[in-house]
């Protein structure tokens, strides 16, 4: 078994750096727990989206976690949302390594949602 450490770096999470499209958003809160230094962290590779249109082009509607067909994009970074709403960077095409977000799942709804813009792959 592997053991995946980060020291200083970004987790980067696409399986082919081009092509890629990505959008800045406004990332919520929502329900995140506390990591044990007490930092509310969305991880990189996260499904985000929402009910409402968030490509909009003012930029001004905020995105959330997803786990449904509402998913828009995954987060391409992490994103501190310990003192409420953060800015991320939204991936809405290109290719994700799943082996790269361990800590992420990714629902078949989430997949079906994204077909065609996110594609998931498992490369080592």
């Amino acid at each position: 078994m592997s053991e995946m450490r980060t020291f200083g770096a970004t987790t980067q999470i696409l399986a082919f750096v081009e092509p890629q499209v990505s959008v800045s958003v406004i990332v919520a809160a929502g329900d995140v727990q506390a990591n044990a230094q007490g930092h509310k962290i969305i991880p990189a590779g996260t499904p985000v989206g929402g009910a409402d249109n968030v490509l909009e082009e003012d930029g001004s509607k905020q995105v959330a976690v997803a786990t449904d067909a509402t998913a828009r994009g995954v987060l391409l970074h992490d994103v501190d949302v310990t003192s409420g709403q953060g800015n991320g960077t939204m991936l809405i095409f290109g290719f994700v390594n799943l082996n790269r977000i361990p800590n992420v799942t990714i629902p078949d709804a989430v997949k079906t949602a994204l077909d065609g813009k996110v594609t998931f792959l498992a490369r080592n």
